[in-house]
Formats: structure tokens, sequence, C-alpha cells
């Protein structure tokens, strides 16, 4: 079943050509409920982890074949976002919607689907009577307004959200752990493959990174916040699609992420902001050098 049924991996069922039904039975816990999944599709897709094995596994119960379509497309969605970030698709690019589906091996429907959420991440552009192409990269001052965006929801966040519970310290300090190893992972892959990344890397880096920033996101104490974060982190894509072609800032990332848990650490709402703070002027630095 091409790409995705060899993203689906060893030991899940194995999908026939053309068989949407199998696809979904393959993908369901592979995709569907990893952090990647999670993380990626935030605020657009409508998905809900915390349910989304259930229902998979009961798809043959009522409503499971809207549960399908979702399945399959976010797996469709998750696979032309690999494309896209990951370089393998040029900016300006004409995106078939039929070609897709058979690259992909599924119908066009999810295809159309994942195209019409990617449009939403200013990835990817539609023009009437034209179809769907690669949007060309962010130029410098709307990287600046995008993380401008970002310090105003996140810092107000931080500054909500500190004081925080020792099982929220415990949180971050898990997330933390993770995401050294992710990045100790990616600064391995670069010294074996500086030329090839490997994406499955990368990914699983991106979240855990974005995690950090949703367990404070989760704890200030206002869901607005939450929600602006949440539309705003598909956009970060675009970000990743002209970092992941310079410089990797994993190491700086993990030494600004512990600051921001040393601040949280302390109590001290505006120390924990201004690291918050910190930390994202940093990014958007390194953005606009790669840019």
């Amino acid at each position: 079943m091409g790409r995705l049924r060899r993203r689906c991996g060893a030991g899940t069922p194995r999908a026939r050509r053309g068989s949407p039904v199998n696809f979904v039975q393959a993908i369901g816990s592979a995709h569907v409920n990893t952090p990647w999944g999670r993380a990626l599709r935030g605020g657009i897709v409508g998905f809900s982890p915390s349910t989304a094995s259930a229902n998979v596994t009961g798809a043959t119960a009522a409503g499971g074949g809207v549960v399908q379509r979702r399945v399959l497309r976010d797996g469709v969605y998750d696979e032309i976002l690999e494309m896209l970030l990951a370089g393998r698709v040029a900016s300006g690019e004409s995106l078939s919607i039929d070609g897709l589906a058979r690259q992909l091996g599924v119908s066009p429907t999810p295809v159309r689907e994942a195209l019409g959420q990617l449009e939403h991440t200013g990835l990817v552009t539609r023009a009437a009577l034209k179809g769907y192409r690669v949007s060309p990269p962010l130029t410098s001052s709307r990287m600046a307004e995008l993380m401008e965006a970002r310090a105003v929801v996140e810092v107000a966040a931080v500054r909500r959200a500190v004081p925080v519970s020792a099982a929220v310290i415990t949180e971050l300090e898990t997330v933390s752990t993770q995401h050294r190893r992710a990045a100790q992972r990616v600064l391995k892959m670069m010294t074996r493959h500086p030329s090839r990344l490997q994406w499955e890397t990368l990914r699983t880096y991106y979240a855990v990174d974005w995690e950090f920033h949703l367990v404070l996101l989760r704890h200030s104490h206002n869901p607005y916040l939450l929600d602006m974060a949440q539309t705003l982190a598909p956009h970060v894509h675009r970000l990743r699609q002209l970092m992941n072609r310079g410089a990797i800032d994993v190491e700086l990332a993990v030494v600004e992420h512990a600051a921001i848990l040393d601040a949280v650490r302390s109590g001290d709402p505006e120390a924990a902001a201004a690291s918050m703070e910190t930390h994202l002027v940093a990014v958007r630095s390194r953005a606009l050098a790669d840019g």
C-alpha cells in the first residue's frame, strides 16, 4: 500500500492496496495516538487523543465509519506533512490530489481533506481551478510576526501558571528528560548522516519539545490561552520547514528549557515568564538566521 503501509511498522496488520478499512486497522495504534500525531495536529483536526484507540477498536460500532474516515485522513495528513517539512516537494510545486492518492495507496477523498487542513497551516495554498501548491517560505517579517504572537500567548500563560504544584513540576521534569534524550538522538543522527536527516528522529524531537510548552499552557488557568497556542501551533511548521534546512538548534533549546524549568521551580511568575520570553526570542533569532 505504498508509504502508508510501510509506515505502519512491524506488528501491525498489512493492508491490501486500495482498502481504506484495512489501512485504518493498520495505522490505528501506529499513527493516531502518538505524541507526534497529537502535537502536530493541535487545534485543527478536532482530534481527541484520549479516546482515539478506543474509537478505532470500536470502529464497527455506531458511528464507526466517521472514526475510520478520521483515522485515514489523519494518517494521510501526517504523510503529506512529512513530505513538506522534509523538503521532498519544492516551493511552488503543484500537489495533485489524484497523484498523491496513487502514491499513498488511498482514495482521493482523504488526500483532499488532508490538503484542506494543511491549507490552514500555510504550508499549501489553493487557487480556484488550479488546485493546491506548496507555499513559498515565510518571509522574515511574517516569521517575526508569528513568533511575536506565540510569545504574547506563552509568556502570559507561564505567568499565570506559576507557581505550580509538585505534580506539575514532576510532569515538566519528565518531559524535559524526554526532550534531552530526543535531542541527543538528533545530534547523533547529524553526526552520522549530516546530509540525510531522518524524519522519524526529528518528529519525535518536535513532539516532546512542544509537549513541554503544552504542560505550562494546560496549567495556565485560562483555556483561551491554550486554544490560541494550539491555533498557532500548525503555523510553526513553516518555521520548521526552514530550520530543517539550516542549523538544528536542539542543544540550545535543551538549555533554554532547563532555564525555564529552574525558574518555574523557583515559584516566581516573573522569572518564569522572563525565561520563556528569552527562549522564544532566541528561537525567533535562529529562525530568522536560517531563513
